[in-house]
């Protein structure tokens, strides 16, 4: 296995040199002192002209511990339904960020369910472009990448809990992220309203409610996936209360109403 991972949506989705990007991700960001200690948070991955502001104001508003675990969809469709890239580290703009090798292989070690597969990861956006974020308020940090596919929600409820019991573990917790779009291609009306109805259940802490109505209401949000795993795990691990940050849709930066991708931005506390 290749110990190193290339950037894929370096000036694409984001900048591609370490000076604009951070130019950039300085102007989605802001500093505070009053954060929320999460214990989980749900962010966007689209383009960052597009969803940036609403990622951005996610992670400004939560602590950002130096390791944190990072749940995608595996939009390649390419290798295991729940790959962990377990050693190695990722090139960025500003240079490697390294993978907590130790958390990996403790997660890897916790379920069957969990894989060893980097091949996942080789050319999926919605991870990488969460990196950049992460950096703008811990300059030095670790991560494992996990790239989730097509999962029953029992197999969500066994990863979420073994997540779970892993950072239990720890005296100072990740962070643990799950990266997702809300409705796709949508008129802006009915993403809203399919988008509020995936976000009630998420405030209201309620994995198997958010499966379900992803599923029955047909909401395009790709990420339900790992948004549900995380959910899981942050019950698991005490959550009692959930926030909206912040949710807005393209439209509000194209004008573009007939067809928007929504984005959310919540934190399980």
């Amino acid at each position: 296995m290749s110990r190193g991972r290339n950037p894929a949506v370096a000036g694409q989705f984001y900048p591609g040199t370490a000076r604009e990007l951070d130019r950039v991700v300085r102007l989605y960001t802001r500093d505070t002192a009053d954060k929320h200690r999460a214990k989980g948070i749900v962010v966007p991955h689209a383009g960052y002209v597009y969803s940036a502001g609403v990622a951005g104001e996610v992670f400004s508003s939560v602590e950002i511990p130096d390791r944190n675990v990072i749940f995608c969809p595996n939009h390649t469709g390419v290798g295991d339904d729940a790959a962990v890239m377990s050693r190695g580290a990722w090139r960025m703009p500003w240079g490697e960020v390294p993978i907590d090798e130790d958390l990996a292989g403790r997660l890897l070690a916790e379920s069957p369910l969990f894989s060893e597969d980097a091949s996942a990861h080789s050319g999926e956006h919605s991870l990488e472009v969460q990196l950049p974020f992460l950096r703008r308020f811990r300059e030095a940090f670790r991560f494992v990448p996990v790239a989730l596919g097509r999962l029953s929600l029992s197999d969500c409820r066994i990863l979420g809990e073994a997540v779970g019991r892993v950072v239990a573990e720890d005296v100072h917790p990740p962070l643990l992220i799950a990266s997702s779009d809300m409705s796709h291609y949508e008129p802006d009306a009915l993403a809203r309203k399919k988008d509020g109805a995936a976000i009630e259940r998420m405030l209201a802490l309620d994995p198997e409610g958010l499966h379900r109505i992803v599923r029955s209401e047909r909401i395009s949000m790709c990420g339900v996936i790992p948004a549900t795993v995380v959910l899981f795990a942050s019950l698991a691990l005490g959550a009692t209360s959930s926030i909206l940050i912040k949710y807005s849709t393209s439209g509000d930066v194209s004008g573009d109403r007939e067809q928007v991708v929504g984005y959310a931005g919540l934190a399980f506390l």
